[in-house]
Order: structure tokens, then sequence, then C-alpha cells
């Protein structure tokens, strides 16, 4: 028996391999622009700006209420229904902008968050020493925000992540995908090949946490920045 399951996984790792890789490119890149726009927007809405605090309010609480298949449909069924040209995206592109996207509402509301829970104080000494709003924010709101956002942004990163299998939908072949695939050459091991998927999930994501906890230990151990 042992011998059996040995084989069948040696002759899936190279589709799942496969699978990975793609799920790998695809989560990195969301992560990575994801997280990039929604720091910028959590900025923009920790500083209440009349116009543009409630346009973006709305833009994460619509992407947060709303399930990210619905949104995958939207962004490779619907849009290129509209005729214009630049919004005729490939399943690859609408993988990319749908997850970049879902990312950055849930950044952005850690680092809104992050940026409110820094004492006032610190804003109103910054001043005092004649720091404009730039270096506020840089050199004394930013560094005490950073801390706190840790430990979300890994558990996002994780959900993003397993996200990625629902891009089977619209012709990803992400490591769900080729597992299933997979099944259709083993149709009597589909609890195992589906245990061998989860295992691959687990060793991509366990990781992220566990870097998550020694960086968040790390910074708070570190000297707080202080102008009071």
């Amino acid at each position: 028996m042992f011998e059996y399951y040995w084989k069948l996984t040696v002759s899936l790792l190279p589709f799942l391999w496969a699978g990975f890789k793609e799920t790998f490119v695809i989560s990195l890149v969301a992560i990575l622009a994801g997280s990039v726009l929604g720091t910028l927007i959590g900025i923009v809405r920790s500083y209440r700006i009349a116009v543009l605090s409630p346009v973006f309010g709305l833009y994460v609480h619509v992407l947060r209420g709303t399930p990210f298949l619905v949104q995958l449909y939207m962004f490779y069924f619907v849009l290129p229904n509209t005729g214009i040209e630049w919004l005729s995206w490939d399943s690859s592109t609408a993988a990319f902008v749908a997850l970049s996207l879902y990312t950055s509402c849930y950044v952005a509301e850690i680092v809104c968050g992050a940026i409110d829970a820094v004492p006032r104080g610190q804003w109103e000494a910054a001043t005092a020493v004649g720091m404009n709003q730039l270096q506020k924010l840089w050199h004394v709101i930013l560094p005490q925000a950073l801390k706190l956002t840790i430990a979300p942004m890994s558990s996002v990163y994780v959900i993003i992540i397993k996200s990625t299998a629902i891009l089977s939908v619209i012709g990803i072949s992400e490591l769900t995908r080729q597992g299933e695939v997979s099944m259709l050459r083993f149709p009597r091991d589909v609890l195992f090949i589906y245990g061998l998927i989860a295992m691959v999930y687990f060793i991509y994501c366990y990781p992220i946490l566990k870097f998550s906890k020694w960086a968040e230990n790390k910074i708070s151990g570190s000297q707080r920045l202080s102008l009071d």
C-alpha cells in the first residue's frame, strides 16, 4: 500500500509542481501590488480627506462585502463585454487584477486602523519639532504602525494564497486545477490527491505565519520611537 501511494505521489509531483508555480506567481504579484495600493489607500483614508476618504471607503466596503468569485466573474466575463478594448483581458490578467484589488481592500483597512492606533500625542510632538506632514508620516507614524500590521497582514496573505484555488473557474491552471485534472487519471484516489493539494498549500502558507510571528516579536522587542 505504501509503495503504491509513493509511486502515485511521484507521478503527480510534476503536475502539482506546475500548479504550485502558477499559484506562487499569481499570489506573489497580487500580494505585492495589492499591498502597495492598499497601503496608499489606507494612508489617504487615515487623513480623512473630504472627497477621497468617502470614495476609498466605498471601494473598500464594496470589495470586502462581495464574494471574490463574483468579483472574478466581473473582471473576466462582464468587463470585456462592455466593448472597451483595454478591458478585454485574458484569464491571467483578470486573475492578477481581481486578486490584487481584493488584497488591497484588506490591506487598506489594516493600514488605516494601525495609523489611527498611533497615539495622537505622537502627531502633536512631531509637529512641535517642525516636521511637515510627510516627515511625520515617514519618520514617526509609519514605524510605530508597522508592528501593528504584521499579524493581520500575514493572515490576509494566507487568505489570498488560498483564494487562488478559485481561479480555476476562469481556466487558470493553478495548484487545485492541476490536482483536479490529475484526478481524472486516478479517479479512485481523489481523497489522497486532495490531501496532497492541502499539504502543498500548508507548506506554502506555514512559513509565512511563522515569519510574521518572528517579525512581530522582533519589532515588538525593539525600542519604540517616541517623541513625547
